[in-house]
């Protein structure tokens, strides 16, 4: 199967500050990259809907999926309980991100975000904190799928509306091409 990928990225520019040597970005500008996930661990923590979107987007790409959440809502219990994730009813320990290639946060504590952030950055994991942005090393896109396409868009964690609205319009605009290319 061969892949045609594309990726939107908004960024503002560059901008250099008066008397300071290093290039200075209004925001993170991020590499856009595709990664086969197939064989990593990804673990979120976190049980509520923003979970939900994430886990069910990355149960796409992986099946190695632990989730850690003190609740978790009736939608993941039940990938839980079809066998698509590992779900752990218990709070977070250290021992969870030793074999993390990545780690999604979409809990609603603040302490327990920071902490997540240091722990990944001490080890080494790829880390994507929901609710600031300040504190991923990726951001999780809008993505679009078909048998031989993945589209990502991102507005680097600044207008997921925005990101929502490009990913509906490239859905449209695909849709068009391929119903095109078939008749």
């Amino acid at each position: 199967m061969r892949e045609m990928i594309i990726i939107l990225n908004e960024c503002r520019p560059h901008k250099y500050v008066k008397g300071q040597k290093k290039l200075r970005m209004s925001r993170k500008r991020l590499f856009p990259m595709f990664i086969d996930l197939s064989d990593k661990e990804v673990l979120v923590i976190g049980g509520g809907p923003v979970a939900h979107r994430r886990i069910s987007t990355l149960l796409q790409f992986t099946r190695k999926v632990t989730v850690v959440a003190q609740k978790a809502d009736k939608e993941i219990r039940e990938m839980s309980r079809l066998g698509q994730i590992r779900l752990e009813m218990r709070p977070l320990r250290r021992s969870d991100f030793s074999s993390a290639y990545m780690v999604i946060a979409t809990t609603n504590d603040r302490k327990l975000n920071d902490d997540i952030f240091r722990i990944c950055r001490s080890e080494g994991v790829y880390v994507n904190i929901a609710s600031d942005r300040d504190k991923c090393d990726f951001y999780f896109p809008g993505v679009y799928m078909t048998k031989d396409l993945v589209v990502g868009v991102t507005a680097s964690g600044i207008n997921r509306e925005k990101a929502s609205r490009i990913r509906d319009e490239i859905d449209k605009a695909l849709n068009k091409i391929e119903n095109d290319i078939e008749q």
